[in-house]
């Protein structure tokens, strides 16, 4: 019980927990420089339908303000709407990872090149471009244009060019190998392009699914080079919890936000029923 409370006064972050709630407002609540690594799987903005909200009265650092979501749909905003949510998640984002940490942004055509250019705008640098290959990648029916078969991945750092202290598992990265990619070689660098099937185990659907669901071995790529056991993780979009599975299986904390209550319950599931790197006092132990 005192190895609890001792975690506890040390962490103030609801540690291993999935928020219900906008990420914008409940990321405001948070300390700054509280996770060491951030991976963010946000709206495309590729879906037609739906409706947000936008409150331009309130500036924020960042090009942020108040959002309020008024209709299911959350996957479609108009273009000014969508470059001042990226805004206001990515001044969030920037402000609760630490200098020594790093974060990665999902994306495809449709999101990914405003998000590079607010990171530029919020002078946050940009480590590498990920280029996702997804091998069997759903078909072109429309024989009207090539067949997509990549998404984009930023991978950043809050800290200054001119001291990078991000952290970065160079050797790990380099002894990797991943018996389904056909570009990665044990023990030689890896490089920007990522040879990673996008189909999912049984286990990872077992209890729901989300549409824009990553693979779970995608995500453990990311933690496995950028974070060390026990860091604490923060996962703005949950969905079904893949990122947040990730970690755990890592033996990382985790703290996520998910606005659906469907998306919540798959998370908890799989969080419930996936094997835990990490025990509840080895961040106390460890620094004893």
């Amino acid at each position: 019980m005192t190895d609890t409370l001792e975690l506890e006064l040390e962490n103030p972050l609801p540690i291993d927990t999935i928020i219900k709630g906008n990420c914008i407002e409940e990321m405001k609540k948070l300390p700054s420089n509280s996770f060491d690594v951030a991976i963010i799987d946000p709206p495309y903005n590729l879906s037609s339908g739906g409706n947000w909200s936008w409150d331009n009265s309130e500036k924020l650092a960042g090009f942020g303000g108040n959002w309020s979501k008024v209709m299911e749909n959350w996957d479609n905003m108009p273009l000014i709407e969508y470059f001042n949510f990226c805004s206001a998640w990515i001044s969030e984002v920037k402000r609760l990872v630490k200098p020594t940490g790093s974060f990665w942004i999902h994306g495809t055509y449709h999101n990914i090149g405003i998000i590079n250019f607010i990171l530029q705008l919020q002078n946050i640098e940009i480590i590498n471009e990920i280029v996702w290959y997804k091998r069997n990648s759903f078909p072109n029916l429309s024989g009207r244009r090539l067949t997509a078969s990549h998404e984009t991945i930023l991978w950043g750092h809050t800290g200054t060019a001119k001291k990078r202290e991000y952290y970065f598992d160079y050797e790990k990265s380099k002894s990797l190998s991943f018996p389904e990619d056909n570009l990665k070689q044990a023990g030689k660098q890896m490089r920007t392009v990522w040879d990673v099937p996008n189909n999912k185990s049984k286990e990872e659907l077992a209890y729901g699914k989300h549409p824009t669901q990553k693979p779970i071995r995608l995500i453990k790529r990311m933690l496995d080079i950028s974070a060390k056991y026990g860091d604490t993780i923060l996962v703005p979009f949950v969905g079904s919890g893949t990122d947040c599975v990730a970690a755990k299986m890592n033996g990382l904390h985790y703290v996520g936000f998910e606005l659906e209550d469907k998306y919540i319950k798959i998370a908890n599931e799989r969080l419930k029923h996936c094997d835990n790197g990490l025990t509840l006092f080895d961040s106390v132990s460890e620094e004893n």
